[in-house]
């Protein structure tokens, strides 16, 4: 089972999922961190999802392109998608990245039980944006709903409250 977990930044959306996928696990636990640090933010941001899932069972593999292998009962949560888009596109300068994180996402999808995915959801271009950044907007938002289309089930974020956009709530058998 797939499940995406979309919200803007800040929404709770990794705390919600980090809980989700721990009460989905029947396998290993694993948490697939995609960010690459850049500057003191950077650094804060990665230091506050540690803090936050410490003690939790996860087995963190750093993997800013998401390639894990995994097996068949395990649990993934793969932090964060839009991540794994900005790598490939500005670091790698993949110019098929959309389709090369969906292509991620399902080799993920088909070697673990459970795979809950988180994504930012909600940005649109601004007129002061450069064409790097609009791209990226657009490239996320292309890959957001291919994601939609193809998972079972969807959760977005709310101002701190999951609200269920697709399927059914995964912890209801």
């Amino acid at each position: 089972m797939m499940v995406l977990v979309i919200g803007e930044n800040n929404s709770g959306k990794s705390a919600y999922a980090e809980q989700l996928a721990k009460s989905m696990c029947g396998g290993e636990l694993y948490y697939v961190a995609t960010m690459l640090p850049y500057g003191p933010e950077g650094a804060e941001r990665v230091a506050k999802h540690r803090k936050q899932r410490a003690g939790m069972g996860f087995t963190t593999v750093e993997s800013p392109y998401g390639i894990v292998e995994t097996a068949e009962r395990d649990t993934v949560l793969l932090e964060d998608v839009s991540n794994i888009l900005s790598n490939l596109m500005f670091e790698k300068r993949d110019p098929e990245a959309v389709s090369s994180v969906l292509s991620r996402v399902d080799s993920l999808r088909c070697g673990c039980e459970h795979l809950i995915a988180v994504t930012i959801g909600g940005i649109t271009a601004a007129d002061g944006d450069d064409a790097e950044t609009k791209e990226y907007i657009s490239a996320l938002n292309q890959l957001n709903e291919a994601l939609f289309t193809s998972v079972e089930t969807v959760v977005e974020m709310v101002s701190g409250t999951p609200v269920l956009r697709k399927g059914k709530h995964p912890c209801s058998h």
